[in-house]
């Protein structure tokens, strides 16, 4: 309430509610004060199917929701066995003691039923209220979205999702703006239906594309529209989504593990962040062994065998540098596949020549090695975060075999 904090747990639980087809028709945002959540449950149990309350539910002496919800179905609060288990098992896990303040997450309203929580120490519960079914989730974002893939989507579909007209289907797409897939959509479908609404959402580097219908006997069209943006955007699109997106290294690794092949990364503007990308994920150590941050003109040479006179020659952000980077980390780690990127992050550093946002980007085998040079222009974070997941996408466009030039690198 005081701006500190932005709410975007209510945002992710529309989101996977509007996939389901289910509406949300009221959100509300409350301090931590006993009686105005009192007030607003009982409000909300009189003209909701379904209220989800996010948040509230940890130890200290502001987390009132389960309080609230006592008051508001005149219950006392008591201590709940399974929840009380779960604490005690999550300590255990952590090595841990159980403290008192813990044991506060553990009292629930009396006729609470538990709902599983797979990350966090406080369990999530569901009661009934003047024929609405409430249900209480933690507001760490993280176990939230665990929670509602876990069970609660699928408890809110089978006691409402039957009477809903509305559908969604959501593509995940990378190398366009919103501005620039509009124009193609304008130019290419001047006949689109208005029964079949888009939608766009950017979560950069991604960009998230949805076609909504309001009545299903019009999925046919939607339907029809899904398969001409396949046509349009090729492999612009990375994947229909239908629970979490997947991020651009997963779908690099997919690929790879299905071909049995491995892939190594030399980095020098973007300090590891590829290699961190693929090794966030599970199961990487399949395709990845070993990347190689080259900051320096020296470890360039020395790590790599990136040759002294091409550096001097070329300097670090050029093309016949990040060739030797990627044919050298080849040659030191055994990989099959690889990307080198050398840029100019800024904010400062560039010149004419090479201003703030340079970068090549090297990829590929050391058969068949491809190289190109991008301005990307933004601060430090993005310029980073860009480079890395357009060099990921090369690499996903070359194991696909695809033929297609992606936008970006038009002119």
């Amino acid at each position: 309430m005081t701006g500190d904090i932005v709410d975007s747990n209510s945002a992710l639980i529309a989101k996977y509610l509007m996939d389901l087809g289910i509406k949300v028709n009221r959100k509300v945002t409350i301090e931590d004060d006993l009686d105005l959540l009192v007030a607003e449950i009982v409000h909300m149990s009189h003209t909701a199917d379904v209220l989800i309350i996010n948040g509230g539910l940890g130890p200290t002496t502001d987390d009132l929701t389960a309080e609230a919800l006592a008051l508001a179905c005149q219950q006392p609060l008591v201590e709940n066995p399974t929840a009380k288990q779960h604490l005690a098992q999550w300590c255990k896990q952590r090595g841990v003691a159980l403290s008192a303040a813990n044991l506060k997450q553990a009292l629930l309203p009396e006729s609470a039923q538990v709902v599983h929580n797979p990350l966090g120490s406080a369990v999530g519960f569901k009661v009934s209220l003047n024929q609405c079914t409430i249900i209480c989730t933690p507001g760490v974002p993280s176990e939230l979205e665990a929670m509602l893939t876990d069970s609660i989507l699928t408890t809110i579909s089978q006691q409402i999702g039957k009477t809903q007209q509305h559908q969604v289907k959501r593509l995940l797409t990378f190398g366009l703006g919103e501005a620039k897939l509009q124009q193609l959509i304008s130019d290419q479908f001047a006949d689109w239906p208005s029964e079949v609404s888009l939608g766009y959402r950017a979560a950069s580097p991604m960009l998230e594309v949805k076609l909504i219908i309001k009545d299903t006997s019009h999925r046919p069209l939607m339907n029809g529209c899904f398969q001409q943006l396949k046509t349009l955007l090729g492999n612009h699109i990375l994947t229909e989504i239908t629970h979490q997106p997947p991020t651009m290294a997963e779908l690099v690794l997919t690929l790879l593990k299905d071909k049995n092949q491995t892939i190594t990364t030399a980095e020098s503007c973007t300090g590891g962040l590829i290699a961190s990308l693929i090794t966030r994920i599970a199961g990487s150590s399949q395709a990845f062994e070993a990347g190689y941050v080259t900051y320096s003109n020296e470890i360039k040479h020395k790590a790599i065998g990136v040759k002294q006179q091409t550096l001097a020659q070329h300097g670090a952000v050029s093309e016949a540098v990040v060739r030797e980077m990627a044919l050298g980390a080849i040659q030191a780690s055994g990989a099959d596949y690889a990307i080198a990127v050398s840029g100019v992050a800024g904010p400062s550093g560039g010149s004419e020549e090479k201003p703030v946002g340079s970068v090549w980007i090297a990829w590929g085998t050391s058969e068949n090695l491809k190289s190109r040079y991008f301005l990307i222009q933004g601060n430090r974070e993005y310029f980073q975060n860009m480079v890395a997941n357009r060099a990921l996408d090369l690499i996903r466009r070359e194991l696909l075999s695809s033929i297609e030039t992606p936008f970006y690198m038009e002119k």
